[in-house]
């Protein structure tokens, strides 16, 4: 199975064929994917080297000429470093553009803090209108790229993850998927966590809601969910970056009713020991053993 990211470098290399409107925009990291891509349309795949605020204001510039731009790096060099930019250029502009990251919050630890970015998707939560897709799969990850290049002049991020889940889910972009359903509460799972979530809630009399677009927030799904529980409804909700980043959301969508919420994420402890992607899932309490542990206590 190829990863998300050789994924999104094979699916948009395709979509600019077909669409002029599209640009590429890299930051040096992911330029062998679209090495073809930048033969066939040198003028629509640009490396600007490792300079990640001239990429966001290339994107941003593109833009306001009507193109369609499609940015890539890691997600701490995509969002946290050139931020401003992302914040001035796209939204103050008015203008829109895809911004697909890779990394996320543990995908390479060895390659150290300065290559996570659990707190992206909240600090992205800071300014208005961004759509967050957040995949579980490479298949998702497909789907949920083709809709963003084809999202007119919106803005949208795309959080790819080399933590996948074994098999993918008949998403539809913007909606949460009920994935099985209880009585004694709800647990959402966003993107790669649902395989973790789904073991450690076997046997447990919960719905689980899969998550692959976190903004907006699918209020209707989870209203749903919560009703099929009698009185007060208590959610848990396992991100894959900041615990409680969409912790607001779920109260905003339970605000009429007695509901208690659990945030399971990445906490802001920092692990400064970097091994694999499971060891650190392990150290962050989020692999299915500790989830388990961690559910059952706020359920009882």
């Amino acid at each position: 199975m190829d990863t998300m990211r050789e994924r999104f470098a094979s699916v948009v290399s395709r979509l600019l064929d077909g669409d002029p409107r599209l640009a590429v925009v890299l930051a040096e990291i992911g330029k062998d994917g679209f090495t073809d891509a930048a033969r066939a349309h040198p003028d629509r795949v640009i490396n600007v080297g490792i300079r990640e605020q001239l990429l966001v204001g290339v994107g941003g510039g593109l833009a306001l000429t009507g193109m369609r731009p499609i940015l890539h790096t890691f997600a701490s060099f995509l969002v946290e470093r050139p931020f401003e930019q992302v914040k001035l250029d796209f939204g103050h502009q008015g203008v829109g553009g895809v911004l697909v990251s890779a990394a996320g919050s543990y995908d390479w630890p060895a390659g150290g803090y300065t290559h996570m970015a659990p707190g992206d998707v909240a600090l992205l939560d800071t300014l208005d209108g961004w759509t967050v897709h957040v995949p579980g799969h490479p298949d998702e990850a497909e789907t949920l790229l083709r809709d963003a290049a084809a999202a007119g002049d919106d803005s949208v991020y795309v959080r790819l993850s080399a933590h996948s889940n074994s098999a993918p889910r008949d998403i539809v972009p913007g909606r949460f998927l009920t994935v099985r359903e209880g009585h004694r509460g709800v647990v959402i799972a966003v993107g790669p966590m649902l395989d973790g979530v789904l073991t450690a809630a076997e046997g447990l009399d919960v719905t689980v809601l899969y998550a692959t677009t976190v903004r907006p927030f699918d209020e209707h799904a989870v209203r749903a969910a919560a009703g099929a529980a009698a009185g007060g409804v208590d959610v848990v909700l396992v991100e894959p970056y900041l615990a409680g980043t969409s912790t607001a959301a779920v109260n905003d969508a339970l605000a009429d009713r007695p509901h208690r919420v659990l945030g399971l994420g990445i906490p802001r402890r920092e692990l400064r020991r970097y091994g694999t992607i499971d060891e650190h899932l392990a150290g962050q309490g989020l692999d299915p053993v500790a989830l388990r542990e961690r559910i059952s206590a706020f359920l009882r």
